[in-house]
């Protein structure tokens, strides 16, 4: 039997309002079709990197290596992906089911656990930095009648759906059905719930970057054990500060190098900030980055020719233009 509750406070109503008010923008919003495919574009790989650092992935956006390196974190961020592109992409069903969040989970973690997919066999408990726990999740045995509980109550809420959003990562985390990935699974749910109800903002809506910056105040508004208010206030002011942020890169004009990945933005940064900036010095910046990557990212600079490549031997040096 599903016991939380939260109540609906002036804060809550306000940040509804805003939200109403930003999601009206983004659907009347006119943006040039290849501007609004690189934020796209960039807001599910931060879903995904944001998601990761959360469970202590250091991985950065400049890191990401989109070759199949087999490196664990490398492999983490690339799964997250994979799974929020599904999210976006694919025409789910209306209501959750318990075959949705194994998926989600399945994705999340394959090649990382023999688990993926499957609950969780043990005792479970969240510890914090300290190593004190914060909570002790229920017994094994009891997962598959509280998911079927967690979601068949999701299905029969009604009301706003970014409130439903943070109800069911809430609810989920206090669960902790699998061994590992909870946290990420949690993240994926309520991005599928945005969607099914139109509220991902045109697929632009990577809300796990503000939690991995504000962590502090996201591990802050979980601990209640069955009070969710405090958690709902944090996830929708987390949907209008991510909004809004996104809203002020579509409202730039765009320039010559408006269309570029993230990391080939801060390849040709770091090339004006260091003129002769020759290829060691770039692969001491991205050490977690395939040299091969870094090659194929610095031909496509040159191809657009944003930089210069000054030598033909290993001493080559590169420019801005």
């Amino acid at each position: 039997m599903i016991s939380y509750h939260f109540t609906k406070t002036k804060d809550i109503e306000q940040t509804l309002i805003e939200i109403e008010a930003i999601k009206i923008v983004f659907e009347k919003l006119k943006v040039l079709p290849q501007v609004e495919e690189k934020i796209r574009r960039e807001s599910l790989l931060k879903s995904s990197v944001f998601s990761a650092r959360i469970e202590g992935n250091p991985l950065s956006l400049a890191d990401v290596d989109e070759n199949d390196s087999g490196e664990v974190h490398q492999v983490e961020i690339q799964n997250l992906l994979r799974a929020y592109q599904h999210v976006y992409r694919t025409d789910f069903p209306k209501t959750l089911t318990i075959d949705i969040v194994r998926d989600l989970h399945t994705q999340a973690m394959k090649n990382i656990s023999s688990q993926a997919g499957k609950f969780r066999q043990e005792p479970w408990a969240i510890f914090d930095a300290s190593g004190s726990a914060i909570h002790l999740a229920p017994p094994f045995f009891e997962i598959p009648r509280l998911i079927s509980d967690y979601i068949n109550y999701l299905n029969g809420l009604t009301g706003h759906p970014a409130i439903l959003a943070a109800i069911s990562q809430f609810i989920f985390e206090k669960i902790h059905p699998f061994a590992d990935g909870n946290g990420r699974t949690g993240r994926l749910i309520s991005a599928l719930i945005l969607k099914q109800n139109n509220y991902h903002l045109r697929g632009m809506l990577p809300f796990e970057e503000y939690t991995d910056n504000h962590r502090e105040s996201y591990y802050y508004a979980l601990e209640p054990s069955s009070d969710m208010t405090e958690f709902v206030e944090y996830f929708l002011v987390s949907i209008v500060d991510t909004s809004k942020s996104i809203l002020k890169q579509l409202d730039n004009r765009p320039t010559p190098n408006s269309f570029l990945p993230s990391r080939r933005q801060e390849i040709l940064n770091i090339i004006s900030d260091h003129p002769n900036c020759s290829f060691d010095f770039l692969t001491r910046r991205f050490a977690a980055v395939n040299p091969k990557t870094l090659h194929y990212d610095l031909k496509k600079l040159l191809d657009l020719n944003l930089i210069v490549k000054i030598g033909i031997t290993r001493g080559v040096l590169y420019r801005r233009v």
